[in-house]
């Protein structure tokens, strides 16, 4: 049986009783299994994981931004994380019996329907993007262009031309969907309240500036925490494994006079994500994977 999961990114992380009624309305849209459902005050951003057959998770993550853009507006909305919109993105991510190039069918599926039937501009990335410039989503949609710079360039700058949906934005924005593998977000904290700092070591991490392969990266400042954070995205944990970008953070901030205080995962990570990381630190020798309790039962 296909299986997808898709990972619906949501524009409220203060407001429970908003993305509570986001949830109910994607259970209720499709037949699908509720795996996570996360919120975070500081980027003001709900992320929200379930996985179904192919179209059950179309069905689902259509419900869901249909209620996103009836109870979020965009003009109000302030928080630390880059977006566009209500649901900012939607990604369908292969599991089993289906292909990535599948989860492209898919993910051009539901931004055509979201853009006939909702009015909400939609464009296509990752793996589903059919303009080259939209493929690296943070490339696209960045720090210094987003939700209000989007609403003055839509109707005028050809580079921000929806793939489906109309040429202007309501009070939902506009949705990025895509398609891709894997992505593990994760964040690192710092002692310090420096964003210079953060900003370098996020520089120097990210595979653009010249860091390690696979890498995302960007800076947060986490005021009521009076920390700043290193946003990462880690889009191949194979290649690229979590301990190494953890170890690579600890001898960067080390440059700097300050420390890593704590990391965290957010959102859903396959378990071998973690196995990598338990090997790599216990230095464990001839560890066979089928020794892990879940690994058998799965």
């Amino acid at each position: 049986m296909p299986l997808v999961e898709c990972v619906p990114n949501f524009s409220e992380g203060r407001r429970q009783k908003i993305v509570d009624q986001i949830v109910k309305a994607i259970e209720k849209g499709g037949k699908i299994t509720l795996l996570d459902s996360r919120c975070d005050p500081d980027h003001n951003r709900a992320v929200i994981t379930f996985i179904g057959e192919p179209e059950e998770c179309v069905k689902a993550a259509f419900a869901g931004c249909k209620k996103a853009a009836e109870l979020i507006d965009m003009d109000e909305h302030e928080g630390e994380h880059n977006r566009f919109g209500a649901t900012d993105v939607v990604p369908f991510i292969p599991i089993s019996d289906i292909t990535l190039e599948e989860c492209v069918e898919l993910a051009d599926k539901l931004a055509e329907r979201i853009g006939k039937e909702l009015k909400i501009p939609t464009y296509l990335y990752g793996a589903a993007a059919k303009v080259p410039e939209r493929e690296v989503l943070q490339k696209f949609r960045t720090k210094s262009f987003q939700y209000e710079q989007l609403k003055e360039a839509i109707g005028t700058d050809p580079a921000y031309e929806p793939d489906y949906g109309p040429k202007e934005l309501t009070k939902a924005g506009a949705i990025n969907i895509g398609a891709r593998q894997f992505l593990i977000a994760y964040n690192i904290y710092l002692d310090t309240d420096d964003m210079e700092i953060a900003k370098e070591i996020a520089r120097n991490i990210r595979f653009s500036g010249g860091g390690l392969r696979h890498i995302q990266a960007g800076a947060m400042n986490i005021e009521e925490r009076g920390c700043v954070q290193v946003s990462m995205n880690i889009t191949d944990f194979k290649s690229t494994p979590i301990h190494r970008v953890f170890d690579m953070a600890k001898r960067e901030a080390q440059r700097f006079g300050v420390n890593v205080t704590e990391s965290e995962i957010y959102g859903m990570l396959p378990i071998d994500a973690l196995l990598d990381a338990a090997e790599y630190y216990l230095q464990l020798n001839k560890f066979d994977r089928k020794q892990v309790i879940e690994k058998r039962l799965y």
